[in-house]
């Protein structure tokens, strides 16, 4: 089985290499309507030049998986801005799916914690549409809606969590079914459980991405976890794709939500040893503060245990 490690957005080994530059609607408010423009395509012509370069760097140190900026384009969803970022843009989208293809890479987006579908409020659902609307239509730009996934939250519990979860059902099934299909959703650390999503998940035929983290700090009931992964694994079961997992380390015995700089392989080892025992081949996204140098410092780090083989920069053979 194999192992690969990716990690978040930014590389921060490259020089100014950010691929989330952006501009608030205050300013963009206060500019003439020439400025507005000048501004907008700039900022999104710096962050998919960046997200090219940071490809480029993850393909030469061997990690196969990242998440791209949700903040490539800025302004995209503003109802007061709305433009389009496609058009003077698609030789660059274009280049940056064919990298994605050519070199096997597997890429995400994780919207904000408001793209949520579990308000009682109508229009942060239909926010939350146009939010993910904007995600995916960056992922056909690049030839990727029908590979890449788009991952959330389930949202608040507004005082009543089988109530919040009913809306969930309701209104997740008002996104646009291709969306749908590119959707996966995530175990948080104060809300929903690892349980209640992977339930979420199998009742709408969606892929369960576990947050081992997030678990650590919010179990639920069900704490062992490793009882669930026949049902993790059996929600990537029809896609072509292994199944996806996050994994950081606390910040402090004070911050435990927070993720640290790197990861700590004393904290990460219990997870690890669960998918090694589990015997199938697993991705993971590193959520650390130190994003590429914290992805290959815990690869280097398992590579001298005996049973771990590094097979490529951010991969490991078990």
């Amino acid at each position: 089985m194999i192992l690969r490690f990716g990690y978040v957005s930014t590389a921060i080994s490259l020089w100014e290499a950010s691929p989330s530059r952006t501009l608030t609607f205050a300013n963009w408010k206060k500019q003439d309507k020439d400025s507005r423009k000048e501004k907008l395509y700039y900022l999104t012509l710096q962050n998919l030049k960046n997200t090219k370069r940071t490809l480029y760097y993850n393909i030469a140190h061997g990690i196969e998986l990242y998440r791209m900026s949700s903040s490539i384009v800025p302004l995209a969803t503003h109802p007061e801005v709305k433009w389009d970022y496609v058009t003077p843009f698609s030789y660059l989208f274009k280049e940056i799916g064919e990298l994605v293809k050519e070199n096997n890479l597997r890429v995400s987006f994780h919207p904000n914690q408001f793209t949520l579908f579990t308000s009682p409020q109508e229009h942060v659902t239909s926010n939350a549409i146009i939010d993910m609307a904007y995600h995916y239509e960056m992922l056909k730009a690049m030839g990727l809606d029908k590979d890449a996934n788009i991952n959330i939250h389930v949202g608040g519990a507004y005082g009543n969590k089988p109530e919040a979860i009913g809306r969930f059902n309701v209104n997740f099934d008002k996104l646009d079914k291709d969306i749908r299909r590119q959707t996966t959703l995530e175990n948080d650390d104060k809300t929903y459980t690892a349980e209640e999503t992977l339930q979420i998940c199998e009742r709408h035929g969606i892929p369960f991405v576990f947050d081992y983290h997030h678990h650590w700090v919010n179990p639920g009931v069900a704490k062992e976890f490793e009882q669930l992964l026949p049902r993790i694994f059996g929600t990537w079961k029809n896609t072509d794709k292994v199944p996806k997992f996050h994994l950081s380390s606390p910040k402090s015995e004070k911050l435990i939500r927070a993720h640290a700089d790197y990861v700590d392989i004393s904290f990460a080892m219990p997870f690890i040893k669960a998918l090694k025992a589990y015997g199938e081949s697993a991705d993971i996204m590193i959520e650390a503060k130190a994003k590429n140098k914290a992805t290959l410092k815990l690869v280097e780090e398992l590579s001298k245990m005996r049973g771990y083989k590094q097979v490529n920069g951010a991969a490991i053979k078990l």
